[in-house]
């Protein structure tokens, strides 16, 4: 079997069972069984599959047929031009989400603090792009662990807790708050995607049967633990602008920014 021919069939047999971007998807497994670079693919397209790299690349296809997300088989997912590791135990980091570090560095002014960190996307980022004083929150012990292991790696300093939202943070301490919070209503689980409502924790993503029910507990803690004039930035889910807007009403400076296609996608106030 060689590269050639192992990409066609299994771009095929991700296309009839309707997989987004198939021969991305493909790419993607089988440069990952093959511990190369997708351009390598390109490159080499008469070159035999050793028989270990041709059992991976069918597991891996499995997989995915059966709802699995490429970034939990491949462990890996870009954010801010950064590699993350990922598993189960963690929301796989958007690229919306990238919106909250561009409106955080815009505000940013000293100690920060992300809750709800999973892979510590937020908090790794934020901490290598301005050098400043990180600390990260989740009540996943595996999460925490899996944010502590991206931190290592890639070289950021993170004070890592163990807690639910913010109730391990000390009064007074963080001059800016960010986070990434579960905001689907319970309701709607099942009109989910199956690769996030069978894969992702349920954890980081339901809030409740209304969906705000996290970010009620953050906005009424977080005077407590920012400075004064400190700041607070959250995404957005999908309808939460004007409820989480009206949370904030007693906040200073309230601001929403919107994504690359005008979707509102974060919001930023200041205590």
């Amino acid at each position: 079997m060689t590269v050639g021919t192992a990409l066609l069939q299994g771009v095929r047999l991700l296309e009839d069972a309707g997989i987004a971007v198939p021969r991305l998807t493909a790419e993607v497994l089988l440069s990952h069984a093959m511990g190369c670079e997708r351009v390598y693919l390109y490159a080499h397209p008469e070159q035999e599959l050793r028989e270990l790299e041709w059992l991976h690349y069918g597991r891996y296809l499995h997989e995915r047929l059966q709802g699995k997300p490429t970034q939990y088989i491949t462990r890996r997912q870009e954010f801010y031009g950064r590699e993350f590791r990922v598993t189960p135990d963690v929301l796989i980091p958007r690229p919306e989400t990238e919106h909250v570090v561009e409106t955080a560095l815009k505000r940013f002014t000293g100690r920060v603090l992300d809750i709800g960190t999973g892979s510590g996307a937020l908090a790794v980022t934020l901490q290598l792009e301005t050098g400043a004083e990180a600390w990260a929150t989740d009540i996943s012990p595996a999460a925490a662990a899996v944010a502590a292991e991206n931190a290592r790696r890639l070289g950021a300093l993170v004070h890592i807790a163990v807690c639910d939202l913010m109730d391990a943070i000390a009064s007074g301490s963080m001059d800016l708050i960010v986070s990434n919070p579960p905001y689907v209503p319970t309701s709607r689980q099942e009109g989910l995607q199956r690769e996030v409502r069978d894969w992702e924790p349920p954890v980081a993503l339901f809030a409740g049967e209304s969906g705000f029910e996290i970010y009620d507990r953050i906005v009424a803690d977080a005077p407590r633990v920012l400075r004064p004039g400190g700041w607070l930035v959250m995404e957005l889910g999908f309808g939460s602008r004007d409820y989480v807007a009206n949370l904030l009403g007693g906040w200073k400076e309230v601001r929403i920014e919107p994504d690359l296609a005008g979707i509102p996608r974060v919001i930023a106030a200041r205590k």
